[in-house]
């Protein structure tokens, strides 16, 4: 496991090509393209790249998916694990890559659930976000009903995280081969959920009674984290079941849509058969978190969900 993070962490300095720079506090409004921003919080600096879609017109407000990535990663690397400035460029939203905070390679996000060593001096990483979308808002035109998150693994956590202490500014989440790893969850309005999981992922089981958390980590399963946002959400109980993937796909993809909800939200549940600990529509980088359902896209069907759920 410890080698498997140092292989993945490797692979993202290798690849990551935004560094920090100082940023002025006023600041000129930016256009199509890659841009690296800096805040600092108390005496800690922190990063975030912004994606801006080809088609961006300054004058229209435009939707924001901030999308985290997992532990022992960085926003540079999420830009390519994700694949989400293809889809930014054909459907007009800006993307947002934060970085977490760690030593050395090894970054992740205070999302819930760290014990030990782990859970000492974690950042307030709801704050930054907040603070994140504040300085965003001062050189893009952001649509503040339109602002999503995804995640990956870890982000996913964190995802869970915004929805239940920042459901003032998100609007709807997206976690991917990530849980519910915080142990109360308040949220201040409904949030809709749309959820991508592997059954066979072995680093963030389907269900932590046949898989090993990590040590570090105190998680909930899928189902468990599922359910909790049904309930928070008032959503049906039974819920309606499709399959989505192709009889000649690789892999089984079916999805559980919770409906009925509060204000229109939704829990939905996408069930990847044999999937690992992947992105769904992605290659995976490295063999050994297992495979990826390619012939169907997580980007594609999270936008399709945040395109049905505005924040009220």
């Amino acid at each position: 496991m410890e080698q498997a993070v140092v292989t993945v962490a490797l692979v993202g300095l290798m690849a990551s090509s935004a560094f920090a720079q100082d940023t002025p506090r006023k600041q000129s409004a930016v256009g199509p393209g890659d841009h690296t921003r800096t805040l600092m919080m108390g005496e800690q600096k922190r990063t975030y790249l912004v994606h801006v879609p080809k088609g961006y017109d300054p004058k229209q407000p435009a939707p924001v998916i901030l999308a985290l990535h997992g532990a022992a990663m960085n926003g540079s690397m999420m830009v390519w694990f994700s694949g989400l400035n293809k889809k930014s460029d054909e459907a007009g939203f800006l993307v947002v890559y934060p970085s977490s905070t760690g030593t050395g390679p090894f970054l992740t996000w205070n999302a819930g659930g760290f014990k030990g060593k782990m859970a000492e001096e974690k950042a307030d990483d709801v704050a930054f976000i907040g603070k994140l979308l504040d300085d965003l808002g001062t050189v893009v035109k952001v649509d503040e009903k339109r602002v999503y998150a995804c995640g990956m693994s870890n982000g996913g956590m964190m995802c869970y995280r915004l929805a239940a202490e920042l459901s003032d500014r998100i609007a709807a989440i997206a976690p991917v081969a990530g849980t519910v790893a915080i142990e109360e969850n308040k949220p201040k309005r409904p949030v809709p959920v749309i959820h991508f999981h592997g059954t066979k992922d072995t680093l963030v089981p389907f269900e932590m009674a046949k898989g090993k958390a990590p040590a570090f980590m105190k998680l909930k399963g899928v189902e468990e984290s599922v359910q909790t946002w049904v309930k928070l959400n008032g959503c049906d109980e039974k819920p309606k079941a499709d399959t989505i993937s192709k009889d000649s796909d690789e892999m089984k993809v079916t999805r559980k849509t919770y409906s009925g909800g509060k204000d229109g939200a939704e829990v939905v549940l996408v069930v990847i058969e044999e999937g690992g600990h992947t992105w769904p529509g992605q290659q995976p980088p490295v063999g050994f978190i297992g495979k990826s359902a390619t012939k169907v896209s997580a980007n594609d069907l999270m936008w399709e969900f945040f395109q049905k759920h505005k924040r009220k």
